[in-house]
C-alpha cells in the first residue's frame, strides 16, 4: 500500500530570521513544510505559517517588498488555516510600538506594545503558557500546565480573541486565535514535544478544513 502524501504547508520565506527551524519543527509534526515565497505554491498548500524573530519594522518592509503581506492576507481572508508566531503573531496586528507609523497586516485591529512593568526585556525563557479559553484545537492533547519557550520584549494588546496567557510580572498574551487564524507568542518549534504537538494539532486542522472545503 502506497502512503498518503504528507499535507503541504508553506512557510512564508521573506528572508528573516531562523525560518528553517520552523520548517524542521513542522516536518517533524508530519508535514511537508516548504519554505517559500511562490503564490502558487502557497495557495496549493493547506495551512499557511508566518513564522519571524527580529523587529517589527524590518519584517513588515521584508513581507512587503516580497509581496507576502498581500498573499498573508488574501489566504487569510481565503479560509486557509494561517498559524503567525513570534514577530509573525505580532505582524497580525495594526502596528506596534516597537516601530511607529509602520502598519501591520491588520488582521487583529488593536497595537503590540512594550511588555509593561519593571520586568527584564526581553523575556527569554520557558514559561506556562495559562490558557483562557478551554477546547480551543491548538492546545489539543496537552496538559494544562504545559511549558514553551518564549523571546520577546513586545507583547499584543489584550482582547476577545486572546486564547492564552502568560506570567511575566503581569498577565501578557502568550496566544490569540480567530475563525481560520492561530498566533503564538512562543515559538512551538523551540518548545519540545509540547511545542510539537502544536504544531501537529495546525496540521491537523489544515488538513481537516481542506477535507471539508472540497
Amino acid at each position: 500500500m502506497t502512503a498518503s502524501p504528507r499535507p503541504l504547508i508553506a512557510i512564508l520565506d521573506y528572508g528573516i530570521g531562523n525560518l528553517h527551524s520552523a520548517q524542521k519543527g513542522f516536518d517533524h509534526a508530519g508535514a511537508d513544510a516548504r519554505l517559500t515565497s511562490d503564490p502558487g505554491l502557497i495557495a496549493d498548500a493547506v495551512g499557511v505559517v508566518l513564522p519571524g524573530v527580529g523587529a517589527f519594522g524590518p519584517c513588515m518592509s521584508a513581507l512587503h517588498s516580497k509581496g507576502l503581506d498581500r498573499v498573508a492576507v488574501e489566504r487569510i481572508h481565503a479560509g486557509v488555516p494561517f498559524f503567525g508566531i513570534c514577530i509573525g503573531m505580532q505582524v497580525l496586528f495594526t502596528g506596534s510600538e516597537e516601530a511607529p507609523g509602520v502598519s501591520g497586516l491588520g488582521v487583529f485591529e488593536r497595537e503590540v506594545g512594550l511588555i509593561p512593568g519593571d520586568v527584564k526585556r526581553p523575556q527569554m525563557q520557558w514559561n506556562i503558557i495559562e490558557r483562557r479559553v478551554d477546547g480551543h484545537p491548538m492546545f489539543a492533547g496537552l496538559p494544562d500546565a504545559s511549558w514553551a519557550y518564549f523571546v520577546h520584549s513586545y507583547t499584543a494588546a489584550d482582547g476577545p480573541d486572546v486564547i492564552a496567557t502568560c506570567d511575566y510580572g503581569a498577565h501578557i498574551v502568550a496566544a490569540v486565535a480567530r475563525d481560520n487564524v492561530w498566533a503564538a507568542q512562543f515559538h512551538p518549534e523551540k518548545s519540545g514535544t509540547v511545542g510539537l504537538r502544536i504544531l501537529a494539532n495546525f496540521v491537523e486542522t489544515a488538513v481537516s478544513h481542506q477535507a471539508e472545503s472540497t
